[in-house]
């Protein structure tokens, strides 16, 4: 079996390891570096910014844990930029690794489709290779969305791709969208004493989360002296020398160094040649079933390009799935329990459905919530801010969860296992969890779910 795949990124080399593992041979084409937008331009470099920033915030307290500092801690942004591109560097590198061991073939150029059993390679000299093959699996991913009010420029109105590449930080910056993208950017910026300002249409932060969960991170970072405007939109835009001015729907103007936009990103699909072929798309993305296949025979497609969440677990599960069933076995990709993650200080992490989508639904749920204060190990480490939220449905199972506060990714593993095999919160209670451990929140949140968590106050 010949598999080849379009777009290198946590979609698509992970399904071109998955395809070797299985036998295939593999041909995988990358129009820019491996690892995608997630390993060079979002998730990687932007945790790295801000575990710099985390580190900082700890060095700043550490007299409060006895510990004197010689001397006066300052930030280099230089050389936290220069260590950003070294982690990203040593990953990509691990992929490239891998897949030069797997035997995969990789083509750094830009993929399109001849037919459902051929595609195309332009190099960037403009000479191209055809590539004749049994499957192919569109992996594309997507691009920040940019509309044209914003006049950008990519200098002074920038996409979260250019934020990464500041060698300098800006005096101030004004942030369209305050989602996951807006207020991680805000907080890392404004920690490096950049001012800043979020704009956002809705009436909160993270949106898509329940209030009490994006009231803890709106007060943080307001503590943090970040600007927000909420309810607000953007109606005009203007570039002058040095500076960006925008004027908001209420008619207030903002004017910054510097303007970056982060509301969204559509599916990347342009000149893959998909209306050629007839390939399904519905609102810009292409139509897959549950095994990832579009409508054209033997044509595969993951990740961002598909109408599932934008996120990069979700398109390395989609790319294992779609290999499966390439090779013969049954596989699909379920929803329900998809993690999402925010790693800002505090961290917010969050799976399932939120309070707001079970009223909606109509589900007569409950809820167990349990403070970090209430934990001793978050007293010991400074951390207390922050709870841990479990919902259920009429039968005790967990639908949903949320974990604000520290390490708050790493502990919503335990959470979508609960989600994911449909456990209940009694099952989650009897559960002996080590002790002194921040997890011990999320024991005391099922318990709290029938009013029998023992240290609630």
């Amino acid at each position: 079996m010949k598999i080849s795949i379009i777009g290198g990124g946590p979609g698509g080399y992970v399904a071109a390891l998955k395809a070797a593992i299985l036998g295939a041979e593999v041909h995988l084409v990358e129009k820019k570096r491996l690892g995608g937008t997630c390993l060079n331009q979002g998730c990687i470099p932007t945790k790295a910014y801000l575990s710099c920033a985390d580190l900082y915030d700890g060095i700043m307290k550490a007299p409060g844990f006895g510990i004197d500092l010689a001397g006066e801690a300052t930030l280099d942004f230089g050389k936290i930029y220069q260590r950003k591109h070294a982690v990203v560097k040593q990953l990509v590198d691990g992929v490239t690794y891998l897949l030069n061991k797997r035997k995969v073939t990789v083509y750094q150029g830009t993929g399109s489709l001849v037919s459902n059993h051929a595609v195309k390679v332009t190099f960037e000299d403009g000479q191209t290779e055809t590539i004749e093959t049994d499957r192919i699996i569109i992996a594309t991913g997507s691009v920040p969305i940019l509309p044209p009010l914003f006049k950008f420029d990519g200098k002074q109105v920038i996409s979260s791709d250019e934020a990464l590449q500041l060698d300098t930080l800006p005096a101030s910056m004004i942030i369209v969208g305050g989602g996951v993208i807006g207020c991680e950017f805000g907080q890392f910026f404004r920690k490096m004493g950049v001012e800043v300002s979020i704009v956002e249409m809705l009436k909160t932060l993270l949106p898509m989360e329940d209030p009490d969960v994006s009231q803890i991170l709106q007060k943080k970072m307001k503590k943090e002296k970040v600007a927000f405007y909420l309810g607000k939109g953007v109606e005009t835009v203007d570039v002058g020398e040095g500076s960006v001015t925008c004027t908001l729907t209420t008619g207030e103007t903002l004017t910054a160094e510097k303007i970056l936009v982060s509301i969204g990103r559509r599916a990347n699909t342009a000149s893959l040649g998909l209306e050629e072929l007839g390939i399904a798309v519905e609102r810009g993305k292409i139509v897959v079933d549950e095994t990832m296949r579009t409508s054209l025979e033997d044509v595969y497609a993951i990740g961002d390009v598909v109408d599932t969440p934008f996120l990069a677990h979700v398109a390395s599960k989609e790319g294992v799935v779609a290999v499966e069933n390439i090779m013969g076995r049954q596989s699909k990709a379920l929803y329900h329990a998809v993690p999402r993650c925010v790693y800002t200080e505090p961290e917010i992490a969050a799976v399932g459905i939120t309070e707001k989508e079970a009223a909606a639904k109509g589900i007569d749920y409950r809820t167990g919530k349990f403070i970090f204060a209430g934990i001793g190990k978050a007293m010991v480490i400074g951390k207390t801010e922050g709870f841990v939220k479990v919902i259920t449905d009429e039968a005790d199972r967990i639908i949903g969860a949320s974990v604000t506060g520290a390490h708050a990714t790493d502990l919503l593993a335990e959470l979508t296992l609960c989600v994911h095999l449909g456990l209940t919160a009694k099952d989650l209670g009897e559960v002996i969890h080590p002790h002194p451990t921040l997890s011990e929140a999320i024991m005391e949140a099922a318990h709290d779910v029938h009013n029998e968590a023992a240290h609630s106050f």
